[in-house]
């Protein structure tokens, strides 16, 4: 076993139960769901208590392909309020209860579509995720991935890519410059290897300062980049691939990152075409590919977090970081990893984003960045194959060809909370040919403007021109 190439892509805001709790009957070696969990909801209304169990839609219709709509909460007092539950329909239970996620689905703010509490129960089966499904049963699934922490969107990549959150458990506000060292520095310069960002609108990464360096060589427009650098073996030792979070009028392209309520088969396409040219490029014997999504998002899972090795540092919002977030999807995909195989990590530790860290710095020797990826497991344990599970040459998909009308309606809804926050991001970066030391010393001294784009659209076209001028594309 010989693997030169790692390939992360990481989608957006998906439980484990949610995505791949029906891959396999509940057993003991495979802890997905039995079809009888539940949460009870504390009707504020006034009728009793009602019991709400997880479901599958009769038909994977396009609206059953956005539930849950609307979209969860996802902030740290969200997740919080989901994992413990309410003991009396009023106040928190001491402990873990995973017992709170339709009480605090109910509890969000009015939006334009009523909520039903139902809908952050509701799980996909292998028919209507097919690819997804499909590479999970032919390679490697691991029913022991946490997210790092039990927060929102940003802290859990910046744990992707820094082995910790620098404290804030929150996208917003957001906190220019992040200097914390990553990953992508300890590889160029300690383990002297190459490493590129592929991405499709905004990297959410290029919110991390030390990355503002060497632009034009580590990001990639993945429409362009990424099939032409797979096929050519052209991939570097680290390749992470961010999802489009925008809809794109222009391209007349949905957002494909699957954060609800986004159509999931536009990530299954997205899927399919990082499988693929993976799998057809060159280089496929020396690479492990890893699929996996930030957090949760607010869809159920019935698993509680552990505790968690502290990544140490500040803790600005007065939480250390002492236990992981809710179990998210992982895939690993190898010719390495036998057909069929549930991963879990040797002790009782389980993966978590740090464990791509470890896993990069046991293939290309670095020190740990902080005490939390020291300790986690690493992937390489579970390639024990003879690496001839080559897989399927391709998988197929058909992705839903969005209408005019479809496309102008997401165009014109309100950003989410993820879009917003990378509003803020894309007003930070510098211009190509900046002076980074002037630029961030400015960041650190002025307070990070908060837009105010009405629409999606409008934010996507703020968000375009400023990467543009970052890339030096202008």
């Amino acid at each position: 076993m010989d693997i030169k190439h790692v390939v992360v892509l990481m989608l957006e805001n998906r439980s484990f139960d949610s995505m791949l709790g029906m891959l396999y009957p509940a057993s003991d070696s495979f802890d997905g769901l039995t079809g009888t969990e539940q949460n009870t909801w504390h009707n504020t209304d006034g009728p009793p208590p009602e019991p709400i169990a997880v479901w599958k839609s009769p038909d994977m219709t396009p609206e059953a392909a956005c539930v849950p709509t609307p979209d969860p909460g996802e902030l740290f007092a969200d997740i919080h309020m989901q994992i413990h539950g309410l003991a009396d329909g009023v106040t928190l239970n001491p402990g873990p209860t995973m017992g709170g996620f339709v009480d605090n689905y109910m509890r969000q703010p009015a939006a334009d579509v009523p909520y039903d509490p139902a809908a952050v129960m509701h799980y996909f089966t292998q028919s209507e995720i097919p690819v997804l499904s499909q590479l999970a049963r032919q390679f490697g699934v691991s029913d022991r991935w946490h997210a790092p922490a039990p927060c929102q969107t940003w802290p859990n990549r910046f744990f992707a890519h820094t082995g910790t959150a620098n404290g804030y458990v929150n996208n917003s506000p957001t906190h220019f410059p992040y200097l914390m060292e990553t990953v992508f520095n300890r590889l160029e310069e300690d383990a002297k290897v190459s490493w590129r960002i592929y991405f499709h609108d905004i990297p959410q990464s290029v919110t991390l300062a030390r990355l503002w360096g060497d632009i034009a060589t580590n990001f990639r427009h993945f429409d362009d980049d990424f099939v032409r650098d797979a096929a050519s073996g052209n991939l570097p030792a680290y390749s992470f691939i961010e999802p489009r979070y925008f809809t794109d009028t222009i391209l007349g392209k949905m957002p494909n990152d699957q954060h609800p309520p986004h159509n999931v088969s536009h990530g299954e396409a997205l899927i399919a075409s990082v499988y693929n040219a993976v799998r057809s490029g060159s280089g496929w014997k020396e690479t492990l590919l890893v699929i996996t999504y930030d957090e949760h998002g607010g869809c159920y899972d019935h698993v509680v977090p552990p505790a968690a090795v502290s990544p140490g540092g500040q803790t600005p919002d007065g939480f250390d970081f002492g236990y992981f977030g809710v179990r998210v999807p992982a895939v690993i995909i190898s010719p390495w990893v036998p057909p069929g195989s549930v991963i879990r990590p040797p002790g009782l530790t389980p993966f978590d984003h740090t464990s791509i860290i470890a896993t990069l710095r046991k293939l290309f020797p670095f020190a740990p960045l902080t005490e939390r990826d020291a300790a986690a497991p690493d992937l390489l344990e579970a390639l024990t194959g003879d690496g001839t599970n080559d897989g399927p040459a391709s998988v197929a998909v058909v992705e839903a060809t969005p209408t005019p009308q479809q496309l102008a309606h997401a165009a014109a809804l309100p950003p989410n909370k993820m879009q917003h926050a990378l509003n803020t991001a894309a007003l930070q970066l510098p211009t190509a040919g900046a002076d980074l030391g002037a630029h961030v010393q400015r960041l650190a001294a002025t307070t990070d403007p908060t837009p105010t784009h009405p629409s999606v659209q409008s934010a996507a076209e703020a968000i375009a021109a400023h990467v543009k001028a970052f890339l030096g594309q202008l």
